[in-house]
């Protein structure tokens, strides 16, 4: 039984995204030449996913090298255990911890008064760096599966971008999948607001509007991407002004809205 092949036009979202490989490469490069639908749909393809690189590009937290190198610098490293110390070096650490005289005994009386103390602060430590490492790892999950969400609908066979201006200033991009039943939303120069404010995605059916998503503050003029998830038929894609934590509703007018 010989294995189906993918349907050419429906590559075009992988080949924009080079994730074609082998012989379906080569067929869509052939089928490239002589198809000018596929020729502009990998065009627009990459105009947006380009403006999805730049949204998420990041910075580092400031002072992360610098706080890495600092833990590295006062974390003492142990010595090797050996069962049994040479003579000639016992001789020498007797000597440099004051032997038997009161000194020696002076500084053995503190370091048994330390040692608890250092225990405890090395337990606290430890806790504290399992719970930032757990935190960073989830994050990551978190990361990850949103990238690969993102990646479904870039790639999805019916994929398709939409763009439109919003009426206070910057211009929406969104590539929707009715397979996947998702979005992924981007904008560059949307108007700047206060702290106590954001921008807002809803779902809107009539007589439903159901909150999307929040957009996070903007980098270098560009804003997201956002994935938003639950599309039904007939939704449209509305954006709105609110409160920083978000509405439950729309509170403000529709500064967007987009058919889906």
């Amino acid at each position: 039984m010989r294995t189906r092949r993918p349907e050419l036009h429906t590559l075009a979202g992988a080949y924009a995204l080079d994730a074609l490989t082998g012989a379906d490469r080569a067929r869509f490069e052939r089928h490239l030449t002589r198809c000018e639908q596929c020729a502009a749909e990998i065009s627009s393809l990459r105009e947006a996913t380009a403006r999805l690189a730049a949204a998420t590009a990041a910075e580092p937290p400031p002072g992360l090298t610098k706080r890495a190198l600092a833990a590295a610098a006062h974390t003492r490293q142990l010595l090797p255990h050996t069962s049994a110390a040479p003579p000639r070096w016992r001789a020498r650490h007797a000597a440099a911890s004051g032997g038997a005289g009161p000194a020696g005994v002076l500084r053995r009386a503190w370091i048994g008064r330390l040692a608890p103390v250092l225990v405890g602060a090395a337990v606290i430590l430890a806790g504290a760096l399992g719970l930032v490492a757990r935190s960073a790892l989830n994050q990551i999950q978190q990361d990850q599966s949103r990238s690969s969400q993102i990646a479904a609908v870039l790639t999805a066979a019916d994929a398709h971008m939409i763009t439109a201006r919003v009426t206070t200033g910057g211009t929406a991009t969104v590539i929707m999948s009715g397979r996947e039943r998702a979005l992924v939303f981007a904008a560059s120069g949307l108007r700047a607001l206060p702290t106590s404010r954001s921008y807002e995605l809803w779902l809107m059916a009539p007589g439903d509007d159901q909150p999307a998503a929040m957009l996070p503050g903007a980098c270098q003029g560009m804003t997201g991407p956002v994935l938003a998830t639950g599309l039904r038929p007939g939704d449209h894609l509305a954006l709105t002004v609110e409160p920083a934590r978000g509405s439950t509703r729309p509170t403000t007018p529709v500064l967007l809205q987009v058919a889906l």
